[in-house]
């Protein structure tokens, strides 16, 4: 697939405190390793009693026998949602590059201090199988995805496999069904639904604050071997829909049954929306370049400021690509106040670019 997405206050108590604490914890230590040892053995009991569990896909459907322990994410974003739900991968699938263990910075926290999983490489031929099987996985998860058959059958072969749903283009499931989907894999349904509640109402909080979005429409592209524009099944569409934007009527019937394409400069028309957000190699040559086009640079969207430039390579690029539980929130504290101001009907109005 192409890419084409940071004091402790002294008190005359502390000795006190201290030593309150201490005498507390001296005190309960038994009691407390006690109910941690309760609450681990009813976790597992909950994990245990969600299986066997079976999960349609693109090719039939899969069941999951027990607890999976080893983990090989083949799904280009699938280790963010199991990084959520409290498990770490062996093995993950490198598609942005830089990251150690392809972890992000939004979920270096939940990696802990866990070792950091072997990353495989897809190149576009498909997963590096003799790789995945020597990391002798237990489940292999390829929900945001795009295997072949052959592929899928291969993998089977040796691990139960979760494919890409059947009901959206490849790479194009949406991300609460991702999270909900590999929950459902790891006995973990009742964590996954709280984590997607909790991300959507950060959107509703968005919504709140902007109505404006509510009435605007949006696009997302990139300079990709011209111009490359997403569709409404892809992650990245969906960040602009989720937070109450409307997209290109007919885009979709323009770029086909594909997560994106690119388009002709006949059909620039489809981004001149009350905002266009780029994914560009940079933010400065990037914008130069486009409104030195002629036909896009005479757009309102492009005369009229209404653009967000995002880094493609950049911390927060790579978030808006990936479009996860996890990296959600970090895009929307910066992707919002852009949108925010590229909305506002001053064509005066600069969209800033975030910090960090």
């Amino acid at each position: 697939m192409s890419r084409a997405p940071r004091a402790l206050r002294l008190t005359g108590l502390l000795a006190s405190t201290v030593l309150l604490t201490a005498t507390a914890a001296a005190c309960g230590s038994d009691s407390d390793s006690a109910a941690d040892s309760d609450t681990k053995a009813s976790q597992d009991s909950a994990a245990a009693g969600a299986f066997p569990v079976t999960l349609a896909h693109k090719f039939g459907s899969t069941t999951v026998k027990s607890e999976p322990r080893r983990i090989v994410t083949v799904g280009l974003t699938d280790q963010d949602a199991v990084l959520a739900l409290g498990k770490v991968p062996v093995g993950t699938t490198e598609w942005l590059g830089g990251y150690k263990g392809a972890i992000g910075p939004w979920a270096r926290k939940d990696l802990g201090g866990a070792k950091a999983p072997t990353v495989l490489k897809d190149s576009g031929t498909g997963p590096q199988v003799e790789r995945i099987a020597a990391l002798k996985p237990d489940l292999i998860l390829a929900v945001y995805g795009g295997l072949t058959k052959a592929q899928y059958e291969s993998l089977s072969k040796f691990a139960p496999v979760v494919a890409q749903p059947k009901e959206f283009n490849d790479y194009g499931v949406p991300w609460q069904q991702q999270t909900e989907e590999i929950g459902k894999a790891l006995g973990k349904s009742a964590e996954a639904k709280k984590l997607v509640a909790g991300v959507e109402d950060k959107f509703a909080a968005a919504k709140k604050e902007h109505p404006e979005f509510a009435g605007a429409t949006g696009v997302v592209a990139t300079p990709y071997e011209g111009t490359f524009v997403f569709g409404s099944q892809d992650p990245r569409s969906r960040l602009l829909s989720d937070l109450g934007f409307g997209l290109p009527k007919d885009l979709d019937k323009v770029i086909g049954d594909e997560f994106g394409a690119n388009i002709s400069k006949e059909r620039l028309d489809l981004l001149d929306q009350d905002a266009a957000l780029w994914i560009a190699p940079d933010t400065t040559s990037s914008v130069k370049k486009l409104h030195a086009d002629k036909i896009y640079g005479d757009l309102d969207v492009a005369k009229q400021g209404r653009e967000v430039f995002v880094k493609e390579t950049s911390d927060y690029g790579n978030a808006v690509s990936l479009s996860t539980v996890l990296s959600i929130p970090y895009v929307l504290d910066r992707l919002v106040p852009q949108l925010a101001a590229a909305v506002d009907g001053k064509p005066a109005t600069k969209v800033e670019n975030p910090a960090s």
